[in-house]
């Protein structure tokens, strides 16, 4: 059967060059399962692979897309899976990498996730529930999904709202998508996870957001002033440096903030793979 050997673990642990070594070493692809690195415009406050580790291995959904063109895990899921069916023509073995737990997810078993909807029909279904609509909403959730409207809580609007969001931009019947089962993968799965001492891991953060900076942080943010209203830009690295350019603190403060937000996400990422019982944790003794 064909395999995919996964390796993931908290941000600045050296996943990418682990997972290189491994596609050299078996011939193969990689597929990244990073969040941020889809977009062409963020590359060093994401710390995306160097040059010569693209060069090394080939890697896929690595800054394929605009910021402006925002990529959700539900169609992240439908394209990786779509393109380990062609990998696999050539290779028994690829490997994914990445420290978004829930990407992981998606393409290792599947998630129930729903469509996001476009932010007009968002607001345009808070602005009627503001405006006293939500019988009118109501009804039109009885008429498109009567399965769902006879078990929901008819006086919670953030209920009615998501469903209809759903409703409208899937085309399909809410109730059809809540709980539905998720599929087996028609390969294997190896999870491995790379680990070190905290201490040691917060170093190596630390030292990679000075680095960070002396490659050019600063001036990536600023070119992605415009885009800071973007969900896809509110994440450690950017937004801390949008509040220097907004003057609401100093350069070193904003540095200092990166370095401090980027050890609370790594700490999160070390408890969500905490709650996997299939991984073959791996000790990384280097600094």
């Amino acid at each position: 059967m064909k395999r995919l050997i996964v390796i993931v673990g908290p941000t600045a642990i050296g996943k990418t060059a682990t997972a290189v070594r491994m596609a050299q070493q078996m011939h193969t692809e990689i597929i990244s399962c990073d969040s941020r690195q889809f977009y062409n415009e963020m590359n060093i406050g994401v710390a995306r692979p160097s040059p010569d580790e693209l060069e090394a291995a080939k890697h896929h959904f690595i800054a394929c897309r605009s910021v402006s063109n925002p990529y959700n895990v539900y169609d992240f899921e439908h394209d990786a899976l779509a393109l380990l069916d062609s990998l696999f023509v050539n290779h028994d073995t690829v490997i994914a990498v990445g420290g978004s737990g829930l990407y992981i997810d998606a393409l290792c078993k599947g998630i129930n996730l729903m469509p996001d909807p476009s932010p007009e029909l968002r607001n345009e279904l808070s602005s009627r529930i503001a405006n006293g609509q939500l019988d009118q909403l109501i009804s039109e959730l009885k008429r498109l999904d009567p399965d769902y409207y006879n078990v929901v809580d008819l006086k919670n609007p953030i209920r009615i709202q998501r469903a209809l969001e759903v409703i409208y931009t899937s085309g399909l019947p809410y109730s059809q998508l809540i709980g539905k089962p998720l599929p087996n993968r028609p390969f294997e799965i190896e999870k491995i996870g790379l680990r070190c001492q905290r201490d040691t891991l917060r170093q190596r953060i630390y030292s990679r957001v000075e680095i960070m900076m002396t490659q050019g942080l600063l001036q990536e943010a600023e070119s992605l002033i415009t885009y800071r209203h973007l969900n896809t830009l509110n994440t450690v690295g950017y937004k801390e440096l949008f509040c220097y350019f907004d003057g609401k603190c100093t350069l070193q403060q904003a540095v200092t903030d990166i370095k401090n937000h980027t050890w609370q996400y790594a700490k999160k990422q070390i408890s969500w793979f905490a709650r996997y019982n299939d991984i073959s944790w791996q000790d990384i003794h280097e600094n």
